[in-house]
């Protein structure tokens, strides 16, 4: 008998939350390599709010996963086996993958992975791969922080917000975070350097940025929206850039979301609004990471990585992200590594 590879499939479109048969996990053989592809073996798979998106029929930055195919996600994984003179044998790659311990592939929109000496490998995949390039695109190419700016981050704790209040003060920032826990907040501020913590469960935040951004918001980066974007808008600067880099807490709406209120302070402060979707720099992710990767290296840069073990647990593991009950970068360790 050949080898097996285990898969999660999509099954149902959700409603709202992830439920227990959105997605079904199946044995199908490995089949044979053919000219050009590449057998890889899965080692980490990164969960991200936007999984939610691709399970949705909205109209998206990509096609919407289709009834009866593999869930799709950011893997890291080593090549088991190759017919493709790019990829050897035993090299690391990265890319846009399926849910799944063995993936063959013709390599196209897979990339080598960097090994950075003295970074555990768990550590640069959960920066280097989607969280770390997210932030330092959302905040330094759209968000054009200067010295002395006020920049407030929602889902501060979480696994971009972490780097973006972090990489912000490198440049000079007053950096206000958003977060929902007393624990979140107190990392955020003895930890990582954040110069004020707001928890939006324990007080209005509204109330709470007018006393720790008391001179306005040039900086709005947004992960969240709803109430915490109107809560920027309000507050902005003339002239400010409001980056939106996610929604989570609309992507579980089975209704129409209404907002943002405050919409009218693009015109009255001059706001520039920008969303973007990080696949869209993927060429320049090698810049990206040799920055990162300093930063990481020097301490500059700190971060939790939470780690789900086992494929079979990947449901569950990314309901954690829209509930708050990770702590850290989400990702599953799919089967360890070899070196």
């Amino acid at each position: 008998m050949g080898q097996i590879a285990r898969h999660w499939y999509f099954n149902k479109r959700p409603k709202d939350v992830i439920e227990a048969d959105t997605l079904v996990l199946r044995e199908d053989p490995v089949p044979a390599l053919e000219p050009g592809q590449i057998l890889i073996r899965s080692l980490y798979m990164s969960l991200d709010a936007t999984n939610r998106v691709w399970l949705s029929d909205w109209d998206t930055y990509m096609d919407p996963l289709p009834i009866g195919a593999r869930m799709l996600g950011f893997i890291l994984g080593e090549v088991a086996e190759s017919q493709n003179p790019t990829f050897p044998k035993g090299s690391l790659v990265t890319g846009l993958g399926t849910w799944s311990d063995w993936i063959v592939t013709d390599a196209e929109g897979w990339a080598p992975f960097p090994r950075p000496e003295g970074i555990p490998l768990s550590d640069a995949f959960g920066i280097l791969a989607v969280a770390g390039p997210t932030a330092y695109v959302g905040l330094l190419e759209i968000g054009k922080p200067k010295p002395g700016d006020t920049v407030v981050v929602t889902a501060a704790a979480g696994a971009v917000g972490a780097l973006v209040g972090q990489i912000a003060k490198l440049h000079g920032c007053r950096v206000v975070g958003v977060a929902g826990s007393d624990d979140k907040c107190k990392w955020l501020r003895d930890d990582l350097g954040f110069d004020a913590v707001i928890n939006y469960r324990k007080e209005n935040l509204l109330d709470a940025l007018k006393r720790e951004a008391p001179n306005g918001i040039d900086v709005h980066f947004e992960n969240v929206g709803g109430d915490q974007l109107d809560a920027g808008l309000t507050l902005m600067n003339e002239g400010g850039r409001v980056v939106i880099c996610g929604l989570i807490s609309t992507y579980n709406s089975s209704e129409p979301v209404p907002g943002p209120y405050m919409f009218r302070n693009v015109i009255m402060k001059r706001l520039t609004i920008q969303g973007f979707v990080i696949l869209d720099y993927a060429a320049h992710f090698p810049e990206y990471h040799a920055k990162l990767i300093e930063w990481m290296r020097s301490g500059e840069l700190k971060y939790r990585i939470h780690i789900e073990d086992g494929l079979e647990n990947a449901v569950d593991a990314l309901r954690m992200l829209y509930t708050g009950g990770n702590n850290g970068k989400l990702m599953v360790r799919i089967a360890p590594d070899a070196r």
